[in-house]
């Protein structure tokens, strides 16, 4: 059975039951979501532009609690932007006036978590989602996060936002729809591929004639679970810099180079808060496992990143090592369902010597260009000393035949204006959101994960230039 067209009206979903669902995680009723009906034209929304006047906003800690078979698939994406009204900005909060601390925060929007939250060692993996209600702008923002009390384990939180700015976060996990914070914790089950940690890969929001429920729309959350298995490398092998899978920015462990076995999962949930984890047909209950000895994916499967092209045809992006050509590479794997998988090899790999991406290219994040057409790749890459910047690159149908942008050089570096810039170490996990707004106000968002010293993390937000996504700047506040 194939997809029917991407269409804004949900089809009727099917009891949630028929699909077998493993490690629930918090479950609640079904519960109703916000109706989904296509936009209005030509909104006038809020727009980013670029002031160096003013100084970014460090996200405070929130003071409120809690703020956690074979057949196919007949799927449909339901469109992300809502009926509604011009969006109502909150009004912008400083860090500081002094210019000093301006420079070093500029571009961050989401800090550590404070005091003992499930969020308060390391951060990233930012999956950020716009939609537009009735009455009003909403912002989600899924990320990873580990805490001091925690620190080998990675969960996925939730914060949100009404102008993808300024957000609400949690300090644990949540209870009601209403929440933000801690949303998905590692599975309990000895078995799963997912016991050690989960980082969020994409979300979207979706519907299949096999999910019935009285809901408009299921989210679905395609993630990196890693097991507690550790890899062995091949015998003289050396990447020429630390290799790690999960990667750490702030690690105590004294293992320079350990890496654990990651798979893809599925989780789906009608809030956006309360997963239930979707079996694979593989035994962990992966989605699919990761390739031969020979294969250039043979280590590990991370970050994959799903986009919907059309009827029967679903695409995850992902990345592993190549142990060969010791680099990372971005591969492909299509699905009419999105649950089985079939991979399709290798389309992007490490630049020439001396590029900023020589040891290769990871954490894709791939868009469709609504404005010029064709696919938009977001990616971070992997220097020859190990630093992380992060490159663009297009492609016509998305497949095959993907092109650098920027003459080869990265859209986004590591801050070097002064040493104690917030990001100054390394930027990465790039995530892009088109800002169509009607009319000339088009703008693209880059959301990223940035690492400065002592390997101290946060989430950033840099914009384009108008439609032009080769040119990035850091967020300064807004001209209004």
């Amino acid at each position: 059975m194939s997809f029917p067209s991407p269409a804004m009206d949900s089809a009727t979903l099917a009891p949630l039951s028929t699909i077998k669902i493993v490690n629930t995680l918090l479950l609640p009723p079904l519960q109703k979501s916000p109706a989904l009906s296509p936009p209005k034209p030509k909104q006038k929304l809020l727009v980013l532009r670029k002031n160096s006047k003013k100084s970014p906003f460090l996200t405070h800690c929130s003071a409120k609690p809690h703020t956690t078979n074979g057949e196919d698939l007949s799927v449909e994406l339901i469109g992300s932007r809502i009926e509604g009204e011009d969006a109502k900005p909150i009004p912008d909060q400083a860090v500081s006036s002094s210019s000093s601390s301006s420079s070093i925060l500029r571009g961050l929007v989401l800090d550590l978590g404070c005091g003992d939250s499930w969020d308060n060692l390391e951060i990233g993996s930012p999956v950020v989602k716009r939609y537009l209600g009735d009455e009003e702008e909403r912002w989600h923002l899924w990320y990873h996060g580990r805490s001091g009390k925690n620190p080998e384990s990675d969960a996925i939180g939730l914060a949100v936002s009404s102008n993808g700015i300024h957000w609400e976060r949690g300090v644990g996990g949540v209870e009601s729809s209403g929440d933000v914070g801690l949303v998905m914790n590692p599975s309990q089950d000895w078995w799963g591929f997912d016991t050690q940690s989960v980082i969020p890969g994409e979300v979207s929001i979706m519907s299949s004639a096999k999910l019935r429920a009285n809901t408009a729309a299921v989210y679905w959350l395609y993630y990196t679970g890693f097991s507690a298995e550790e890899l062995k490398l091949p015998e003289n092998f050396s990447p020429g810099f630390q290799l790690q899978n999960p990667e750490r920015a702030c690690s105590n462990s004294s293992q320079s180079s350990t890496i654990f076995k990651s798979l893809p999962g599925l989780a789906m949930s009608q809030d956006g808060r309360h997963w239930a984890r979707i079996e694979g047909d593989h035994h962990s209950g992966a989605l699919f496992d990761s390739g031969q000895k020979h294969d250039w994916d043979s280590l590990f499967i991370s970050s994959p990143n799903v986009l919907f092209h059309g009827n029967g045809d679903l695409r995850m992006y992902y990345h592993s090592f190549d142990t060969k050509a010791n680099c990372f590479a971005i591969g492909i794997a299509r699905s009419r369902d999105g649950i089985k998988w079939v991979k399709l090899g290798k389309i992007l790999e490490g630049g020439g010597p001396g590029a900023f991406d020589e040891k290769g290219v990871m954490k894709a994040n791939v868009v469709r260009n609504k404005r010029g057409g064709g696919y938009v790749m977001s990616y971070e890459g992997v220097g020859v000393d190990g630093r992380r910047s992060i490159g663009m690159a297009v492609s016509l149908d998305g497949l095959k035949g993907w092109r650098r942008v920027n003459n080869s050089r990265p859209v986004l570096e590591k801050c070097g204006e002064e040493d104690g810039c917030w990001d100054s170490e390394g930027v990465g996990s790039p995530c892009l959101v088109e800002m169509d707004n009607g009319g000339e106000d088009w703008q693209w968002r880059l959301y990223y994960r940035g690492v400065g010293r002592g390997g101290r993390t946060g989430i950033g937000l840099a914009v384009s230039d108008g439609a032009d996504f080769q040119s990035f700047q850091r967020w300064t506040g807004f001209h209004l």
